[in-house]
């Protein structure tokens, strides 16, 4: 018993002692956790330079675009082809992609030879025999009269323009066909097809093996980003973001990029971890100084590697005594497969014997456990490396989505990963101790790179279909110069007829007069009370404007709520609630006892027969309070302080904000004759000479007019450029029927006409994965702030899909796509017809004025022309094009219904000067 436990003890010193020799011996392949990092940290570098324009040329890992957008998203559906060529076997396979949960993939496959004179003969006879083989394959199918789409895998580096168009850039592998370097390979294919001439193919995807791994495992996991090739050769490929691919175009969305990543350290970058033993396989190998890190790696060349180390422990007396057979010295007599056979916990030494017996050296027991250290050795290091360059796409990954922990999974595939009993077990923890902040799926390519091809060709199949029918739908908001210029014309005969007396009872754009005669000149001071009520909240100003040669304007406000239950209650109530607000700021400014003149800007549309007379014609903006419509306002004002019995005001007033913005701009700028508000609400004013306002009296001058042109087009003249989603928009609003040009183009409304669009396109699939969630179905969810947010060219889509991610949307980048472009079409007509009517106004004033040319500036207010980040910039464009006898200067108003109704004030009570004189 004790000499079992001798021998037992004997033998694990032996074992220990042998090892730590053979530990010492192979120490520069065996690398610490420092050592990887610094790896994984040069490939980060290289991939850069691979991405970047101007270093690509030179980068050794090519970081190869592969126009592959997107991963699958469980709605592909579709008959499909795939063909694969990469080694000395060509499958073919039929892929049927249905929606059948059970069974969504059904595979029928045939495998070809591709015999060594074809893959070493010319470029021609290898693409005639693919064709043969294909005709075939289709022949068996019963598929001939089908032009079914065919995706390729075809795993060899190639240059990609598109996703069907891969220019060969090398040969790997052994093949060496003549001719194609440097050519198209789908054309070299689509030729040989035509030369048969019994059938048609449709190439829509030509994919490298690494991609097909990361679309079959994507199929199954659509969290899947990268995909891994470990076997005869390594290579990997993730979705990178397209804003930083130099080489192609655009930087909306993601793009799959082929890393080609067996050419890292060709530039000499990975000299200092590279033995004596890799410099041998390379002077060896077919490509000398090409794809060294393939060659550290790869299964191609493992076996080969452990072969050189034991040739050379035999020769220094540290194996088989001395031993050397002609065997041993053949290249190529100990395979990778070999390797993983010998690793085997159980009969690994076994294996090792029999192995090293074929080879004549005649192995002892430590000879084996000797070996099967050194294979140990070898494989450990191949997964280390693969770690660490793995570590490189997951921290670049994680870093891409700004995430503080990255959940993402690997697709893999290859006879290395696949067959070595102990290999993925080690690539899996090194990853974890090199990358601990990811949470990373490993997931095992069941169908080979084949079938995903054919997901590559069903998503571009799936893609481009749902493109086609997005920009039919969005087609209707893209309106023509024609078109543009049939809304100016419109809009100009509603004008006409808002202003004559006998039409103006039927018109849309009222066209109301506003008794502003004149803009301020300069002269206009003292202190002047506003109200501004026009929206949910309500303001209170004092306005200190004093003239002279340093004209100065002083103001202080305070702003208060209005409750919803005040602004759908009766009137008194609404009224008593604003007298209430101005009784606490005369406090708060201690100026109870002055009878100041006061400014009402009141945005709404009223009807005046006088400057302190406004009779309200309806209600707008959720504002529904009683017995208000058909009333003075200036009046039911009065009559609320009336009721306090603690102040008395003096009404000059009662101002429209857009009238009150271009009175603020004509302060600064005298040229200043148009008001524009583009904000929740659309409106414009203008100086019209007063000889065309037929429903006033008197023919001297001009005054401004309030065009209300919200109205316009509820006549149904716009009818022919609404589309389905405005009629939608229209029918769940407050007031129906009404206002339909303001809801085409103000901020209040282009967030529902986009959430409209966005639950047509999700109901058709194109978005969302076809799930509707809660909040897409709230009205009003869709703020105008967050078209300007998601249109913003600063924002990557990874902020958009963090704004949708706030909408409770959970999106796919390619989700987010659409989504900007959904917004940018909608926000692009508002800024077009809004363009069109104010093109209608400049050109009426320069025909007013008999004027071949016209200089004239319009003053602007409104969220959306101040925020959105492209709504200006369009407008101005089309106002220009539409009206190109003016030019037109735009001026942004600072606080038009506050300082621009004191200005209005100031100057009516200027006007009321001037009259009590000449009485």
């Amino acid at each position: 018993m004790i000499a079992a436990q001798l021998l037992a003890y004997y033998f694990t010193e032996l074992k220990d002692d042998q090892l730590k020799k053979i530990d010492k011996y192979l120490y520069s392949m065996r690398f610490s956790d420092e050592t990887l990092k610094d790896v994984m940290n040069r490939f980060r570098r290289e991939m850069v330079n691979g991405l970047g324009r101007d270093t690509n040329a030179t980068a050794t890992v090519k970081m190869l675009p592969t126009f592959v957008r997107s991963i699958p998203d469980g709605s592909e559906k579709g008959d499909f082809i795939a063909l694969d060529l990469g080694g000395s076997n060509f499958r073919i396979l039929r892929v049927k992609v249905t929606q059948d949960k059970k069974q969504p993939v059904q595979m029928e496959s045939q495998v070809y030879e591709t015999p060594d004179d074809i893959i070493h003969g010319s470029g021609t006879r290898l693409f005639d025999h693919v064709a043969d083989c294909l005709g075939d394959f289709m022949e068996k199918q019963k598929i001939k009269d089908k032009k079914l789409p065919v995706g390729f895998t075809f795993s060899f580096p190639c240059a990609q323009s598109k996703l069907n168009e891969a220019v060969l850039l090398t040969w790997t592998k052994k093949f060496k066909a003549s001719g194609v370097e440097g050519v198209d390979v789908v054309k070299l294919l689509n030729k040989a097809i035509k030369k048969r001439g019994d059938y048609e193919a449709d190439i829509m995807a030509v994919v490298n093996d690494t991609v097909g791994t990361m679309m079959t495992c994507g199929f199954d996991d659509q969290r899947c980003e990268v995909g891994i090739i470990i076997g005869t050769g390594t290579n990997a490929c993730y979705m990178e973001e397209l804003r930083h691919i130099d080489l192609v175009e655009g930087d909306e969305g993601r793009m799959c990029i082929n890393t080609e990543w067996g050419a890292f350290g060709d530039d000499g970058s990975l000299e200092d971890i590279r033995t004596e033993f890799d410099r041998e396989i390379d002077r060896g190998s077919i490509n000398p100084g090409k794809q060294l890190f393939e060659k550290m790696a790869s299964g191609m060349y493992m076996g080969e590697l452990v072969r050189l180390i034991l040739v050379k422990m035999a020769k220094e007396g540290l194996l088989f005594e001395g031993r050397i057979t002609p065997e041993l010295l053949t290249k190529g007599k100990i395979e990778t497969k070999h390797v993983s056979a010998i690793e085997k916990s159980k009969e690994g030494l076994k294996k090792c014997m029999e192995t090293l017996t074929r080879l004549g050296v005649e192995p002892s027991d430590e000879d084996c456990l000797a070996v099967q250290h050194v294979c140990t050795i070898v494989s450990f290091r191949s997964a280390n490396l693969i770690a660490a360059t793995l570590g490189g796409i997951l921290t670049r990954l994680k870093d891409n989505k700004g995430v503080a922990r990255l959940r993402t999974t690997v697709g893999i595939d290859g006879s290395l990963y696949k067959m070595h009993p102990q290999y993925a077990r080690r690539l899996h923890k090194t990853v974890r101790r090199l990358v601990p902040d990811s949470d990373v799926r490993f997931l095992l390519s069941e169908s080979g790179s084949a079938k995903g091809a054919a997901m590559v060709t069903a998503v571009a199949y799936r893609l481009a279909d749902q493109a086609r029918q997005i920009e039919q739908t969005l087609a209707e908001f893209d309106l023509s110069r024609a078109q543009l210029l049939e809304v100016k014309k419109r809009m100009r005969a509603e004008v006409e007829r808002g202003l004559g007396k006998d039409t103006h009872g039927e018109a849309t754009v009222k066209m109301l007069p506003t008794f502003v005669r004149s803009t301020p000149d300069g002269t206009e001071n003292g202190d002047f009370l506003a109200l501004d009520l026009g929206g949910t909240n309500f303001r209170v100003l004092l306005v200190k404007i004093r003239s002279g040669k340093r004209r100065t304007v002083e103001m202080h406000n305070k702003i208060y709520a209005i409750p919803i239950e005040v602004m759908q209650g009766t009137g008194e109530e609404l009224f008593d609630h604003i007298v209430y607000c101005i009784s606490d700021f005369l406090d708060y400014m201690g100026m109870k006892s002055a009878r100041l003149p006061l400014g009402f800007t009141f945005s709404f549309p009223c009807h005046q027969n006088s400057l302190d007379a406004g009779i309200l014609v309806n209600w707008t903006k959720g504002f529904k309070a009683t017995d208000c419509e058909g009333e003075d306002v200036v009046e039911l004002l009065r009559e609320g302080i009336k009721r306090k019995e603690e102040f008395d005001l003096d009404v000059v007033a009662i101002v429209n904000d857009t009238v009150g913005t271009m009175m603020t701009c004509a302060y600064e700028e005298p040229t200043c004759e148009v008001g524009l508000i583009a904000g929740t609400g659309s409106n414009a004013c203008y100086m019209e000479e007063m000889k065309n306002i037929e429903t006033v009296e008197g023919t001297q001058g001009r005054m401004c007019v309030n065009m209300e042109w919200g109205a316009f087009g509820d006549n149904g003249c716009l009818d022919d450029i609404r589309t389905k989603y405005d009629r939608a928009v229209d029918e769940n609003s407050l007031n129906e029927g009404k206002q339909r040009y303001e809801k085409m183009c103000s901020g209040m409304y282009l967030g529902e006409i986009v959430r409209n669009i966005l639950i047509d396109l999700t109901k058709r699939g194109f978005l969302f994965r076809g799930q509707i969630s809660e909040t897409l179905k709230t009205r009003g969810i869709f703020e105008t702030k967050f078209l300007s947010q998601i249109e913003s060219d600063r924002l990557a889509l990874l902020q958009v899909r963090a704004i949708l991610q706030q909408l409770g949307l959970d999106s796919t980048c390619d989700d987010s796509i659409i989504v900007k472009e959904v917004c940018g079409t909608v926000s692009r007509r508002a800024a077009q017809i809004c363009g069109a009517g104010m093109a209608a106004v400049v050109d009426k004033i320069r025909e007013n004025r008999g004027l071949d040319h016209l200089d004239i500036t319009v003053g602007v207010d409104g969220t959306l022309y101040k925020l959105h980040p492209h709504f200006s910039g369009i407008f101005h464009q089309t106002v220009k094009e539409l009206a190109p006898k003016c030019d037109v200067n735009f001026l942004l108003s600072e606080d038009g219904s506050g300082k621009g109704a004191a200005l209005i004030t100031a100057v009516g009570c200027r006007q009321r000067e001037l009259e009590a004189q000449q009485q």
